[in-house]
């Protein structure tokens, strides 16, 4: 034995070396080789025989088995059967006699020739051939007989028998221990193996092999045929041919039946990617062993020694009590898994042992059916909920079991829903719903489940899988208020995916159900007639119904029904803001079902916010909000988000409407987008305001309105990009936009501009192309039916516009009118341009110092709001009017200071705030100020919008 057969293994191959030698002398000894499955102890026996064989000693092999284990002396009989002579040896019944006849055979070969008695895996041999070894090792030490043995020492769930020298002196054995390879003599091999490796892979590799010289040879066997750059598989699946979960299987197959369920029991608790390479790159696989850096080489360096602290009680519990197995020995296995290699410490910070690498956990599961898989996910999911543990851990068992069958289980998917939910996170509601189907159920409570899954299938962008979930939830049987909730939620899907006809019919066909409840008859007509606004031929078809069964009978209607019939009359331009307000606060004080409550709440702020009475409808958007359901889809949801869209708006407040990814990038083709909503409007008009046109160019590029269908959200949507069209100098364009606006809303019968006033839009780009006529006469009507509604901010926008058209004396004081109307109102924009207007009125009528003194109240207010465009015409204004010198740009890119500029390029680049006060010398404070000016003057809110707004920022429009 001129080298050890494996990598440290120099003590076992000098320790047989000597033993052999002093054999050869006459002295005999046993020596015992120990350790755990897979460490190598056949391979270093081998070794030894082959030596012992070289040096002229005779060699007799056993290699012991499980099945022999009946059979008294069969290990000896295979020692010594082979020798033609003692063939006919066999045990009598009297066992002390037979072992003197067994021992009579050993001397006689003994006496012929020095020995070697090599049995493998003696923990296999039977009982009697067990005690004739023992006596054997008390009575060779003046025979030339050297008996080697190898027995399995690994710590089971089961206790193991005592060793095979328990009962013998010290003096009379040698032990030694086989250790569970190093990361270093690991990578060693698979170098051998695979000279071109590199590092990762290598790594990888090791983790795998778990410290185990059996594991890693038949992972590189499996890996002969796609070495790297091929990554090494997370799953067995990609192995072949399958060396390494064949001997997985086997280091399984040889602990006892408790052991090798707690092995996979522990597998099905760790996530498949639970052991991240680089997460655990410093993490040694074996116990009180050196690992070198990945980044230094596998030869230089040394890593840190694994922390062998006892795994946490509460997940030593949960196994013990999933697998019925005594807590002290869970603990005390989990150790020694760690200590071997097969287990590394948590790297999530729970201190959980995890298996040393995807791989090996995926081997380790190999071996179960997938009903058995699911038997220990629910049995670990009962477990937990035993002790308490959080619900949504308990729900992730459950969804790799199969059907519980019982309350308990239905219980913790649904609370685990609800957490989610709350918590803002409908992938994994969705995830538990689907799971939670998979229970036997009644129908009322099917339905109930596939109602919230459809709706959040849907709210999730899966419309193809939400609509059918909601369609099938309206055929089972269920009470008549969840008929309704599931009615709406599919009309809302339907509406919002195009197909507001269906829409409509699903909420008559329920209707015509619903004779027995007239007020939940009521509700599906009142959801009827929001959903209809997507359409505008269903829109007047279903106003038209509602308002005859309002007049026939009114208690039918509801209270919500009126509600939308005031909100229609005030888009129709034929009710006053003051009415209409007042109308609604006496229908809010009546009696609401909790099912028509937020119809109610929704139509009654998009009112207000129309009256400019901006707090009132933030008020009544809060109530409606927190009555809802963000699980179930709801008509009036996305209303009321809308609505708070249009406060924003009405009070200026852009950073709040400003997109987080306007578009697809410059110089790419338009996404063919679905139809834009009101937020991608009311984005739209913030770019444009704050100077951003190529941003707003790109989200407005990003539409294929050809494609859209009709509703009142492409309406403002077409406003917004006339807006845009206008501030580019396409006056064309512009105007072509506000009139296909305009014909749009006027076949809803939307006459008012309080929804939106392309009225005065069309007026400016007709009087810019030459038709003051047409100009005056749009401006007039705006005015005319702004007085209808009779509110500062659409009163004083008509004014403004007539006032331009004007001209003149007489738009002069039109202009005068209109400021005086917007003053002390929250329409921070329609003041700022009311006053430009007035501005360049009078500096035209020749009264230049009191122009200049309205334009720069106007710059002013401009830059209050962050509006970049209106700055920019106030200043041009300014320098037409004769002023020798403009304040400097307040808002925009211009308007940042070379320090404010520095510090939020550095920003941009992502340096901290620390970082960027070193690098300049500053204070910290220092640079927190000037980033709080930088926002505000580009109109944004957050420090990852700085990159974009840098680079895109346009203050000249």
């Amino acid at each position: 034995m001129t080298a050890p057969p494996l990598p440290e293994r120099e003590e076992a191959h000098a320790l047989l070396v000597a033993e052999t030698e002093r054999a050869l002398a006459g002295s005999g000894r046993l020596v015992l080789l120990r350790g755990a499955t897979g460490t190598g102890r056949s391979a270093v026996l081998e070794a030894a025989a082959a030596h012992a064989a070289g040096r002229g000693l005779r060699v007799l092999r056993a290699r012991c088995s499980s099945e022999d284990t009946g059979v008294p002396f069969s290990a000896v009989l295979h020692l010594l059967g082979p020798v033609p002579e003692f063939a006919d040896v066999a045990p009598g019944p009297d066992d002390r006699g037979s072992a003197a006849r067994l021992w009579r055979v050993l001397r006689s070969y003994a006496a012929r020739s020095p020995l070697l008695v090599a049995v493998d895996d003696v923990h296999l041999a039977d009982a009697a051939s067990r005690r004739w070894l023992v006596e054997a090792a008390r009575r060779i030490d003046r025979l030339p007989v050297l008996v080697v043995a190898t027995e399995r020492s690994q710590y089971d769930i089961g206790p193991q028998p005592s060793g095979l020298t328990h009962a013998l002196s010290p003096s009379l054995v040698r032990t030694h221990t086989l250790a569970p390879l190093s990361d270093t003599a690991s990578a060693e091999l698979v170098a051998a193996a695979v000279p071109t490796a590199p590092a990762e892979w290598t790594a990888d590799c090791v983790r795998a092999g778990a410290g185990s010289p059996l594991l890693l040879r038949a992972l590189l066997e499996d890996l002969h045929g796609a070495p790297p750059p091929a990554p090494v598989p997370d799953t067995c699946a990609a192995l072949y041919p399958g060396a390494y979960p064949a001997a997985v299987n086997w280091w399984l197959d040889n602990t006892d039946p408790d052991t090798t369920n707690l092995a996979r029991t522990l597998a099905t608790l760790q996530p498949p990617r639970a052991a991240q390479a680089g997460a655990e790159a410093s993490v040694p696989c074996g116990g009180a062993r050196a690992e070198p850096a990945a980044s230094e080489g596998w030869q230089a360096g040394v890593g840190r020694v694994v922390d062998l602290a006892p795994p946490p009680e509460a997940f030593v519990g949960l196994l013990a009590d999933a697998t019925g197995c005594d807590p002290a020995r869970v603990a005390g296995w989990l150790t020694a898994m760690v200590r071997l290699g097969m287990l590394r410490p948590g790297g999530e910070g729970d201190g959980r042992p995890r298996f040393a690498h995807p791989l090996l956990r995926d081997a380790v599961l190999a071996g179960w059916s997938t009903a058995r898989r699911q038997e220990a996910h629910r049995a670990v999911a009962e477990a937990m909920l035993r002790r308490g543990d959080r619900v949504e851990e308990i729900a992730r068992q459950l969804l790799h079991s199969g059907p519980v069958g019982l309350p308990w289980a239905r219980r913790v998917l649904r609370d685990a829903v609800t957490v989610a939910e709350r918590e803002a996170r409908p992938g994994d509601a969705v995830v538990y719903l689907r799971r939670a189907l998979r229970e036997p159920l009644a129908d009322d409570l099917r339905q109930r489940l596939l109602t919230e899954l459809g709706s959040l299938e849907y709210a999730s962008a899966d419309a193809p899988a939400g609509i059918p979930r909601l369609a099938e939830a309206l055929t089972l049987t269920a009470e008549p208020r969840d008929q309704v909730r599931t009615a709406m939620a599919l009309g809302t899907a339907l509406a919002g995916h195009g197909e507001v006809r269906t829409a409509m019919e699903v909420m008559r066909r329920l209707e015509t159900q619903l004779t027995d409840h007239p007020e939940l008859a009521g509700t599906a007509r009142t959801a009827s007639a929001l959903l209809s606004d997507r359409d505008q031929t269903v829109r007047r078809e279903a106003y038209r119904r509602l308002t005859d069964i309002a007049e026939r009978s009114p208690e039918l209607a509801g209270a919500t029904g009126q509600a939308l019939l005031v909100r229609y009359a005030a888009t129709a331009g034929a009710i006053s803001a003051r009415a209409a307000m007042n109308r609604l606060r006496a229908l809010l004080t009546e009696p609401a079902d909790p099912l028509d409550e937020p119809f109610l709440l929704g139509t009654a702020a998009a009112v207000a916010q129309w009256a400019d009475e901006l707090d009132e409808a933030e008020r009544l958007v809060e109530r409606g909000l927190a009555g809802q359901r963000a699980s179930l889809l709801h008509p009036m949801h996305r209303a009321l988000h809308d609505v708070t869209l249009d406060i924003a708006a009405a009070r200026g407040e852009y950073g709040r409407l400003l997109p987080p990814h306007p578009g697809p990038p410059a110089g790419e083709t338009a996404r063919h987008a679905p139809a834009p909503s009101n937020a991608d409007a009311h984005a739209l008009l913030a770019l444009v305001e704050t100077g951003r046109t190529r941003q707003a160019r790109r989200l407005a590029d990003g539409f294929d309105l050809r494609q859209a269908s009709d509703s009142w959200e492409l309406n403002r949507f077409l406003y917004a990009r006339g807006v845009l069209r206008l501030t580019e100098g396409d006056l064309t364009g512009a105007l072509h936009d506000f009139l296909e606006c305009g014909r749009r809303q006027s076949a809803r019968t939307v006459l008012s501009p309080v929804v939106t006033p392309w009225r005065s839009a069309a007026a400016v780009c007709r009087l810019a192309l030459g038709d003051r006529r047409e100009a005056l006469a749009l401006a007039q009507e705006e005015l005319r039916l702004a007085r209808v509604w009779d509110t500062p901010r659409t009163t004083g926008r008509a004014l403004r516009v007539l006032a331009g058209v004007t001209g003149g004396r007489r738009g002069a004081e039109l202009a005068d009118d209109a400021v005086g109307v917007l003053r002390d109102t929250p329409a921070g924009a329609e003041l700022t341009a009311a006053l430009l207007t007035q501005g360049r009125l009078l500096t035209t009528a020749g009264d230049r110092s009191r122009g200049r003194e309205v334009l720069r109240e106007a710059a002013e207010h401009a830059e209050r709001l962050g509006a970049v465009r209106l700055r920019t015409r106030a200043e041009e204004a300014l320098r037409a009017g004769g002023a020798r010198r403009t304040a400097a740009a307040r808002t925009g890119s211009g308007a940042l200071t070379d320090s404010e500029r520095r510090i939020a390029e550095l920003a941009a680049d992502g340096r901290t705030n620390t970082e960027i006060a070193d690098l300049l010398h500053i204070a910290r404070r220092t640079v927190e100020t000037h980033l709080t000016s930088t926002y505000r003057k580009l109109a944004i809110r957050r420090r990852t919008e700085l990159p974009t707004a840098l680079r895109d920022e346009d203050p000249s429009g």
